[in-house]
């Protein structure tokens, strides 16, 4: 599948934003904890994919409550579903001067319905001349995602027969739909009525 900017300019996948803030102090606490002595762009990618997939639980699993949308709330709470910790991961490898962009997948749910839209990334390493994606849900059984840029390991191939859609799309700021549903969602059972199932 060939990935399409929303916007030419590859500046547009640094900026922070009310969802991708990370001018906050948290988020900034973070990637100098995570950059530590090194300067390796690849390195810090990993660590913080590693960081937002394993240390901030994805909110179904944890059973959590909470709707978080903002990076920073993200960081603080350590919960969110998959749009909340794409918000955080974008931040912290944005404010490390490293491109991302926001991705979309309609996929279906448990009982054969449309599901929400999920979220995941994409990275502008420096070097590579195309864009990674990376898919920072969470893991569990039957979920195995990876931080892979030789081959994509998302934590859901799409299924075409059952009319699932990788949306090619990569957006600089969280999709107008997405970031309506988690910031009207009261808790998380609602979000699920508030999250679009298409973009």
């Amino acid at each position: 599948m060939e990935l399409i900017q929303q916007v030419p300019e590859l500046s547009a996948y640094l900026v922070a934003d009310e969802a991708i803030d990370h001018e906050h102090p948290l988020v900034r606490e973070t990637v100098t904890e995570l950059r530590g002595d090194t300067i390796d762009a690849y390195a810090y990618a990993a660590a913080a994919y590693t960081l937002v997939r394993d240390t901030m639980a994805h909110s179904t699993d944890s059973g959590d409550m909470r709707v978080t949308w903002r990076a920073s709330d993200v960081l603080a709470t350590r919960n969110g579903i998959c749009h909340a910790k794409s918000h955080a991961l974008a931040a912290l490898l944005r404010a490390a001067g490293i491109p991302t962009a926001l991705c979309y997948q309609a996929l279906t749910a448990d009982d054969g319905g449309p599901g929400p839209v999920h979220g995941l990334i994409a990275v502008r390493l420096p070097g590579r001349d195309r864009w990674d994606r990376l898919d920072a849900r969470g893991n569990k059984p039957g979920v195995d995602a990876r931080f892979s840029l030789d081959e994509e390991r998302l934590a859901w191939p799409v299924r075409p027969e059952l009319g699932e859609v990788d949306y090619p799309v990569l957006y600089a700021a969280p999709h107008p739909a997405v970031l309506h549903g988690l910031r009207s969602a009261a808790d998380r059972p609602q979000l699920w009525r508030t999250l679009p199932t298409a973009l």
